[in-house]
């Protein structure tokens, strides 16, 4: 198998996936303070790690940490044109209120059938804990279910554990490297970014104009108000200005329903050098 088709992807969980072959992970033995065991397989391994808390914020720092081996590649919260996003569990975890799971800028992978968004190498996901009593210590227990790529895909699941309070570990420096990487949000008016349809019909294209230093490579994403939404990725568009790019996509991969001429919110990734943003706009 290689991949899941955009469109398709909210109805093939990874059980689903076994036919292809489910790499269930185990634990390795040898592990850090503050660090989970890893949890490991053939193309890939992962571990939960902590952070330090921050003064005056209730909520626990840790990380979701991914080895990949080389040519494999993982996906972002949004796979892009085929694959599955990440599932975090954490059900059974002490002292768990919730989490927020923060992803770092993303890039594209042309999978020769399609583009596909995520992660090569590796890739740490920050985790935001809200304790259910703060000041105390919370035990996450996470189920992760996530697809690792080469030019066949492989669907994963695995479990770890760790206790993770308010002082300093050994991974405040990779933790703190990794939420540096988050897109930082921002306005759509603020850095001039706009989305308008130039054509109708039930796919209408939409064009988008956002600034851009010269010669600066510019990747954009786009996501729809739901997990449902399966929408394109945006492609460069000719006719810009100076300073400026042009990119363009279908409004193609609506659920069921929804009229493509409705108003609605789209959430835009830009990833660029040196910067990476993520601006909420209407389309209108």
């Amino acid at each position: 198998m290689t991949g899941w088709h955009r469109n398709s992807r909210a109805a093939f969980p990874l059980a689903a996936l076994a036919a292809c072959g489910i790499a269930v992970t185990a634990p390795a033995p040898a592990f850090a303070a503050g660090a989970s065991p890893w949890v490991q397989d053939t193309q890939s391994a992962f571990r939960l790690i902590a952070g330090a808390g921050k003064a005056g914020d209730a909520r626990l720092r840790a990380g979701l940490e991914i080895k990949l081996q080389p040519g494999w590649k993982t996906y972002w919260r949004y796979p892009g044109d085929s694959g599955v996003p990440p599932r975090l569990d954490f059900s059974g975890s002490d002292n768990f209120g919730s989490a927020k799971v923060l992803y770092p800028a993303p890039h594209q992978f042309d999978d020769g059938s399609g583009t596909s968004i995520g992660y090569k190498g590796g890739v740490i996901l920050p985790l935001q804990i809200s304790p259910r009593q703060p000041g105390k210590p919370v035990t996450l227990r996470v189920k992760f279910e996530y697809a690792v790529c080469e030019k066949l895909c492989v669907p994963v699941e695995g479990r770890a554990e760790l206790t993770v309070g308010a002082g300093a570990t050994p991974f405040e420096s990779a933790l703190a490297a990794a939420e540096a990487s988050v897109p930082k949000p921002a306005a759509a008016t603020g850095i001039g970014l706009t989305a308008r349809r130039v054509t109708g019909g039930l796919k209408p294209l939409v064009m988008v104009d956002l600034p851009s230093a010269a010669g600066t490579p510019v990747e954009l994403f786009v996501e729809g108000p739901t997990a449902e939404w399966a929408l394109p990725i945006p492609k460069p568009a000719q006719g810009a200005p100076a300073g400026r790019q042009h990119f363009a996509f279908e409004l193609d991969g609506l659920p069921p329903g929804v009229d493509p001429k409705a108003p609605f919110e789209l959430t835009f990734t830009v990833v660029e050098q040196g910067r990476a943003l993520e601006i909420k706009t209407h389309l209108d």
